[in-house]
């Protein structure tokens, strides 16, 4: 028995699972990612002769493996939202990411450095990897697919979607500060000034402008363009790959976030024709390839964990990263949400959904490529332990906690109506 037989085998038999259990699973206390986890773990402990998925011995894969996944669900983010750009339709995003996400970040590295005992430039990194939520795992808690109304979403849905499709590439100027911590030093003389100029305001400024950039001419070439080349009459889903790669590739490139190209350029190409049926087929295609990237990454995942990636874990670091996932990111998320549109059940519920998974993993990969961190192993462990008991904790909850929001009607659909009831959202959508 060839590995790589076995390994063509578990491929079609996730790739088939990936079909049948978002069906089977529908309404119950359980999703999709539990499964492929704990039927990475089984795989990978049978005598199959598969090697253990370390990404510790091999993180230039796990960076490229959880990049490719990252971006296709940010590209699938992005379409999917209805809701047009607007500080105060997306109060509650920008509210998230300016004050939820650095608190949590300082939190998270006070922590493992005053009491899992990193040293400054991995607690940093700690922070910094376990501060985006996931696009990935997290579609029981987003929005469906496109539609043609504007406000359809209820504030929960749209909250959680929208941040998840921005802190991936915010969160990034925080890696590069712990990468900076670790190849020079902790004194900010030597890496303050740049890390300021060039990983925030350059790198941020080039990925949401080149972004924007090209969503728009892509738009008008699916939409706009004339009848022979305007590709929306064709209905091809794979222009959504196109449109991924493209906008990452290219800000890349010249040095910006790619991340966070991505999803600005899925906004700007629903802008260009909102309502399009196109939009529809492009988020369809985005979904079925991410489907098959998430469940590629959770059996690996599985295996890596009972290959030994939690073995360096120890009780400080767990307890930190335990803290995030149960205190840190509830509590402030709900106090980055006072005076945001929605209800207090809508905020509890926004607050406890930081759903953290593949884009921790990448960043976590990305930065043991740039620098060396001491005690990266234990920060590969506690980093696994958040995603594992996100994945569980999350994907047990999502499904009766949305179905008992939907079902009470206690939401809220348009931001200027926070004051009176809402109309129930149909749990379909969850």
């Amino acid at each position: 028995m060839q590995p790589v037989d076995v390994a063509f085998a578990v491929v079609g038999l996730g790739a088939l699972l990936a079909g049948i259990l978002p069906r089977v699973l529908e309404r119950r206390p359980l999703s999709m990612p539990i499964a492929f986890l704990g039927l990475g773990m089984l795989i990978f402990l049978l005598p199959t002769g598969l090697s253990s998925p370390d990404p510790l011995a091999h993180p230039e894969i796990a960076t490229h493996l959880t990049e490719i996944g990252v971006v296709v669900a940010l590209m699938g983010a992005g379409l999917k939202i209805d809701r047009p750009w607007s500080w105060a339709r997306w109060s509650s995003t920008w509210r998230l990411l300016t004050i939820a996400m650095p608190l949590c970040i300082a939190a998270v590295a006070l922590l493992g450095w005053w009491w899992a005992g990193l040293v400054p430039a991995t607690a940093l990194l700690l922070g910094a990897a376990l501060a985006p939520t996931d696009p990935v795992l997290a579609s029981d808690v987003q929005v469906g697919e496109p539609t043609d109304v504007e406000d359809s979403e209820d504030e929960v849905r749209f909250a959680l979607t929208s941040e998840a499709g921005l802190n991936d590439g915010l969160a990034f100027p925080f890696v590069y500060a712990a990468i900076a911590i670790a190849t020079t030093s902790l004194a900010p003389a030597d890496w303050l000034g740049r890390w300021l100029t060039v990983d925030v305001l350059y790198k941020v400024g080039v990925g949401a402008l080149g972004g924007w950039l090209i969503g728009w001419l892509l738009g008008r070439l699916f939409f706009r363009a004339p009848s022979e080349l305007r590709l929306a009459r064709h209905a091809e889903g794979f222009l959504a790959l196109a449109a991924t790669f493209l906008a990452y590739g290219l800000v890349e490139v010249v040095g910006g976030y790619g991340f966070l190209a991505v999803f600005v350029a899925a906004r700007a190409i629903r802008a260009a024709e909102r309502t399009h049926e196109f939009h529809t087929v492009l988020h369809d295609f985005a979904e079925q390839i991410e489907r098959l990237l998430t469940v590629l990454l959770l059996l690996l995942l599985g295996g890596a964990v009972v290959g030994g990636l939690l073995a360096p874990l120890t009780w400080p670091a767990a307890l930190v990263g335990l803290a995030l996932v149960v205190l840190v990111r509830p509590l402030f998320g709900w106090l980055s949400l006072r005076g945001a549109p929605g209800r207090p059940a809508e905020h509890w519920v926004i607050a406890l959904f930081g759903i953290r998974g593949v884009g921790s993993l990448f960043y976590l990969a990305y930065a043991t490529t740039e620098a060396d961190f001491p005690q990266a192993d234990l920060v590969w462990a506690t980093v696994g332990l958040v995603v594992i008991v996100s994945v569980v904790v999350h994907g047990i909850a999502a499904t009766p906690v949305m179905r008992l929001l939907d079902r009470t009607g206690e939401r809220t659909t348009d931001p200027g109506g926070r004051d009176r009831p809402a109309a129930p959202v149909p749990a379909a959508n969850a």
